[in-house]
């Protein structure tokens, strides 16, 4: 299998990640965003929304967004399980990725793009919703602090996909200035032994 991918953009990391928790081998094919290669006609030819990441079968078809790549190797290689052990887990963890997803990473995302200089020649920025948006980063931050102060895992009691989302948006935070300190304890502890996985490195 073939994953395009780019290594500072945080979705396909969610996949390398994945991937390498499961000791999945997968073909990485780099797309640098920077110089615009996702919207060169080799790659639209590919994925014609110049996105990433995209996973390319063996047999041609090509899977996008990449929850869905996730959730879709899930199927075929089920251990070990990353978005739960059974329904009440899978429940949890799929509750956890939608919260995160939208609480966490989509304001992350609006902090980055209307407050970077990377952006500021790609788009109209608005840094006052930029800023609003890094408000609202914090305020996750303090509640996902608050709902690990005593579970050492995002949605139970295992590592899980949530886990993943969670610590890759969060990395993602940093170009912008979002970090974890001293106010998020709990928080930190987790983001330290994730980070110790060998998986986070992918």
């Amino acid at each position: 299998m073939k994953l395009y991918s780019n290594r500072f953009a945080p979705s396909p990391r969610r996949v390398r990640m994945y991937a390498a928790e499961k000791g999945l081998v997968l073909d990485v094919v780099e797309v640098d965003l920077a110089a615009g290669e996702q919207r060169a006609p080799g790659y639209l030819a590919v994925n014609p929304l110049a996105e990433l990441p995209t996973l390319e079968l063996d047999d041609g078809t090509r899977v996008t967004e990449s929850l869905a790549i996730c959730r879709w190797l899930e199927e075929r290689h089920p251990v070990p399980p990353l978005f739960g052990r059974d329904a009440d887990e899978r429940r949890e963890v799929n509750r956890w990725i939608d919260r995160l997803m939208f609480r966490l990473y989509v304001p992350t995302t609006h902090v980055f793009r209307h407050t970077h200089a990377f952006w500021a020649t790609r788009l109209t920025q608005v840094p006052a919703w930029g800023e609003q948006q890094r408000t609202a980063v914090l305020a996750e931050y303090a509640a996902l602090d608050a709902h690990l102060a005593d579970r050492e895992y995002v949605a139970g009691d295992a590592f899980s996909m949530a886990d993943v989302v969670a610590f890759t948006t969060i990395d993602f935070g940093k170009p912008s200035g979002l970090r974890l300190g001293d106010a998020h304890p709990h928080a930190k502890r987790w983001y330290d032994a994730v980070r110790a996985r060998p998986s986070a490195s992918a």
